[in-house]
Formats: C-alpha cells, structure tokens, sequence
C-alpha cells in the first residue's frame, strides 16, 4: 500500500489514462477498479447503476480496499458516475474523454423478466458500442462467461474458443449475453474501436454474491448433502483477482498485439480444474459445513425441478433466486466444463497471479461470517431453527422427518412401509394383521430368550425387562392430551347443539364428510399418503418456505371469503354476537 500512495503524489504524472468501469461496484466490477488504481497508471471513472458509490458489504469489511478508495477519490484519480446503460446519452456523458471501456455487469439480474434482461445486457452493450464509437475511444473490453458456449446437453473437456454457440440455451441470461458478446466482436475495427471479450468460468472470492452465498443457504437448507451425479465431472474456476489481471492484460494485448487479440474471445481460467463437487466440498468444510454425501441421479433432480417450476409458475408464485435457472444449475453440477487457456496465454499473456489453493483460503476467510459456528445464523438470512422443525418440536421426530441423518430416517421409513403392507395391502382385516405380528413378536422373542440362555456364550444378554417398561410420566402425558381432546370434542358437540357458531357447523360437517370418504372408500390411499408425505412434506416445507407460505395465505384468503360469502345467506339471529345486538 505504501508503494501505491507514493505512485499517488504525483498527480500529474505523464502518461496516466483514463478508463471506464461500466458495472464499477459489481464483483467482478469493484475489483478490476481496486487493481486498475493499484498500478497507478489510471486515472479510473465508476460507473454503476446505483446512485452512490457505496460498494457491497464484503468491501465495507476489507479496510485496505476502501482506503485505497478512499485515497483515489481524494486524489482524483477516480470518480463514481450514476448510469443507465440504456439511456444513450448517459453512457455518452460517462464515456467521453476516456481511452479503454471495461464493461461488467452492471447489475444483479437474477429475478429481471425477459425485456429489463435484454435491454440491460444486449441493449445496453448496443448503447455502450456506439458511444465508443462516436467518443473515438479506442479499447472495449466486455466481460462475458464460459456460459455462452454451454447449453447443458454435452460435457465440454479442454474446450477452447473454436467451440460454437450452441443453437438453444438452457437460460435466458447465457443467451442473452451471447449475443452481447456477439455484438462487442462484431464491432472490431469499426471506426477505430478495438474490442476483445473474456469468457472467465466459476468466479468465486470475496466479495461473492452468488456462488458462495447460494452453497451456504443450500448447506443451512439441507440439499448439500446431495451429490447430483457420480460426483466425478470435472470444472474450471477463476479466482476474482485473477478475472481483473485479465481485464488489464487484455487491454495492454490490445495496445501491442492488436491483429492476435482484436476481435477475439478468450476463456479465462485458473488453470486448474478440480472435480466440482470436491471444490464445494472443500468450501463448506472450510465453514464448518458437512461435505456432500449422498449421490443422486441427475434425471432424477433434473425433472424434479422442472417439474416444481411448472407448479409455482402456474400457480403464479414469483420463484427466488435459487428456482431461477435451476436447470442449468444441475447441469454444470452434474456436467464437466474444463477449458484450455493457452490462446489466452499465448496471445493476451494472461498467466493467474493467485493459485486456487490460495484463492479458496482467502474466500473461506473472507466469509467467516457465513460459517456453521458464527452468529450469523441467528440474523435473519439463515435462521438457527426452520419453522418445520419448530412445528416438529425440534426434537427425535424433527431429525428423523427432516433427514438430519439419511441412514435413521430410510431405517425408519422402512421400517413405515414394512407395516403398512402388513396391515393395509397383505389382504387380511386388521384385527388379523394385529394377531400375525403380536403372534410374532411372542415367538421372536421367545426364541430370543431361549436360544442366548442355552446355546451361545453369556456374554450376549437377553432383553431386559425395562424394554418395555413405560414411564409413568410418559402415560400421564398421554391420557393429558386424550382428555383434552375428549373435552375438545365435548365442547364442539354442545356449540353444535345449541346452533349458535356456523363457523363451527362448516368445519365439523367438512371434516366428517372427509372422514366418511377416507374410512369408506379411501383409507388405505390415505394412509399410504400420510406415510409419504410425512417423510417429504415437511423436508421440503424446510426447503421452500416462503413459496408455501404465500400459496397458503392465497388459499386461506378464499377459503375466508367463501365461508363469509356462504354466511351471509343465513339466518342473522343464529350467532351470539347478532344476539347481543337484539337485546
């Protein structure tokens, strides 16, 4: 730091030029603008869709950045500057004067519909091209993705930039910024603007808004227990400081090597790939998460999330930023995406300044406030106890229906469906079914006693009697809520008699008539349902909690105002409170 404010007392050193960070408070955005300022040879304008400079909240916590910042804008070697990409003239205002554009995303577009996506990425890019052509600027350089080669239907291994577009994507964002980076090449050499576009795959460091945070809610929520796949597809990540060295490499390539590196994309990686799901596992266990475990087909996933798309779309829930692009997300879990970066190196001179040992340290210390064992939990984001396992009581029942431990919660499962054949499919009464197994039992046991007392060694002990001892406490606790539930019953049965709660009477004739069709005609359907829901329901209550709530607030709100509707037809005297108003 101290080499970069020697660099800083002279503000009037030769030479210095002037850039444009579209997209200057974004992750990828924040630090190309912290590099950029490190080299002391930029004079760096900001520009970003908010109206503050304000930077996201990891880089309020990282002292040296917002000094180095701090001392810029003092300095005035930077300036930040409100923009609206798809307004023409205010990409004009912020351009002009300027020698290279770096363009990043300039927003989180996660949740933007189709129109506000294509107007900031493709639009946008169209507006940024034409301003630099107008101001006589003489460098672009777009930040694109790995994504734009990628429609989910193929491994890529060692793919370089000979790889097509893909006629069909698995998402909107990957097409739409396809064709952005399209337009930025195509642009080339058009009135004296060179441009260049890199496709970095798997960013990730501090800062991150997306991959990390989501592999933490996705632990908290209990889905990283799964692997989708055999768990061995191989992927490329880039470190966020090595994505920035990239931006400036290419933007000095273009100065020295413009016919090898104009008009040209260039993947950009650490050079390192890592199985995908050993770099999620190393993150979470970095943050005192437990690693995946549990291998899933990914048809399996794929369709099931697919098929839960189509429910919360035509029941017209907006879905959050994980039912987003859900597809694709199983995709590169399951898929290998590996890059080759010679091109890069050989004709941007890119090499990674950070190794992705290094890099996966720095991130796990830069999100220390993520891990299992700090407070943040208990903040809002990711809350310490769900409301499933509050309703489950938190205890045996919560662990085993929420599958805290696969092994005891399939042992119990199984356990359910041994014994809803014996007493519901096998064909016998139930009384029969209750016989056979008592039956049994006596002869298990029995057996059990016999055959330890008098063929193997003492050391095997038999049952003790304690087994089936119940605890007084446990039995008073029982006939406790029998009663209340007898008194409950009671009290229903006497408000009916007397006739003065519809509300009541709607409730109880609903309920009994239910109860007739289940005990008459669909009993072991519904039992088998209970069985399964038991066991699914509430795990994915855990999971989508939000999206539940608010269909149940839809139904409940119609449920209310048909019976309101319903009342409105009876007679006025029947309940206590048009009673009182008589009197």
């Amino acid at each position: 730091m101290a080499a970069i404010g020697d660099s800083w007392s002279a503000t009037s050193s030769p030479r210095r030029r002037t850039c444009v960070v579209i997209g200057g408070r974004g992750f990828v955005g924040r630090w190309l603008v912290l590099r950029l300022l490190e080299l002391g040879k930029w004079i760096v304008r900001v520009a970003d869709s908010d109206r503050s400079l304000r930077l996201d909240p990891s880089a309020e916590r990282d002292e040296a950045a917002a000094l180095l910042l701090s001392q810029a804008i003092s300095a005035g070697l930077a300036s930040y500057h409100h923009l609206d990409v798809r307004d023409r003239s205010s990409v004009l205002a912020v351009i002009k004067g300027s020698q290279a554009v770096f363009y990043t995303d300039v927003t989180d577009l996660l949740g933007q519909d189709f129109y506000n996506s294509y107007m900031i990425i493709v639009q946008g890019v169209k507006n940024v091209i034409n301003a630099c052509r107008e101001c006589k600027v003489k460098r672009l350089i777009y930040n694109s993705s790995a994504d734009v080669v990628f429609d989910g239907s193929r491994d890529i291994n060692s793919g370089n930039e000979s790889l097509a577009y893909p006629w069909k994507y698995a998402d909107m964002l990957s097409d739409l910024r396809a064709q952005a980076e399209a337009l930025v090449l195509f642009a080339n050499d058009i009135d004296g603007l060179l441009t260049c576009a890199l496709r970095p795959s798997g960013i990730f460091g501090p800062g991150d808004t997306q991959l990390v945070p989501a592999v933490v809610k996705l632990a908290q929520s209990g889905w990283m227990k799964f692997i989708i796949g055999g768990g061995e597809n191989m992927c490329d990540f880039t470190y966020i400081e090595n994505v920035a060295h990239a931006h400036i490499c290419a933007e000095e390539a273009l100065c020295s090597r413009i016919v090898s590196v104009a008009g040209k994309a260039f993947f950009i990686t650490n050079n390192e790939p890592v199985k995908f799901w050993e770099f999620i596992s190393v993150l979470l266990e970095g943050l005192g998460y437990q690693r995946p475990v549990i291998k899933l087909p990914v048809s399996m996933v794929y369709y099931f999330f697919l098929l839960l798309e189509g429910i919360f779309e035509s029941l017209g829930i907006a879905k959050n930023s994980y039912m987003l692009s859900a597809r694709l997300s199983v995709q590169v879990a399951s898929r290998n995406r590996t890059f080759d970066c010679s091109a890069a190196r050989k004709q941007v001179e890119y090499l990674p300044i950070v190794s992705l040992e290094d890099g996966i340290a720095r991130t796990i210390a830069s999100f220390s406030h993520y891990s299992r064992d700090s407070s943040y939990g208990g903040q809002g984001d990711f809350p310490d106890q769900s409301k499933a396992d509050w309703m489950l009581g938190g205890g045996k029942v919560a662990d085993i229906l929420l599958w805290r431990d696969e092994k005891e919660t399939f042992a119990y499962f199984l356990v359910s469906v041994v014994l809803f054949y014996w007493f519901f499919i096998s064909g016998r009464s139930f009384i029969s079914s209750t016989a056979y197994l008592l039956l049994m039992m006596m002869m298990a046991l029995f057996g059990y006693g016999y055959l330890t007392s008098n063929l193997f060694d003492s050391n095997i002990k038999t049952t003790s009697f304690s087994c089936f001892d119940m605890q007084k406490s446990i039995v008073e606790e029982s006939l406790g809520s029998i009663i209340s539930l007898w008194n409950r019953g009671v009290h229903i049965i006497r408000s009916l008699a007397q006739g003065e709660d519809w509300n009541i009477f709607f409730e109880t004739a609903v309920a009994m008539y239910f109860l007739k069709l289940i005990v008459s005609y669909y009993l072991t359907f519904a039992v088998g349902a209970a069985l399964v829901c038991s066991f699914t329901c509430f795990f994915l209550y855990e999971q989508y909690e939000l999206e539940i709530d608010a269909l149940e607030k839809v139904l409940m709100s119609g449920m209310k105002t048909l019976k309101e509707w319903l009342v409105s037809f009876l007679p006025l005297s029947t309940t206590p409170h048009r009673r009182k108003q008589d009197w």
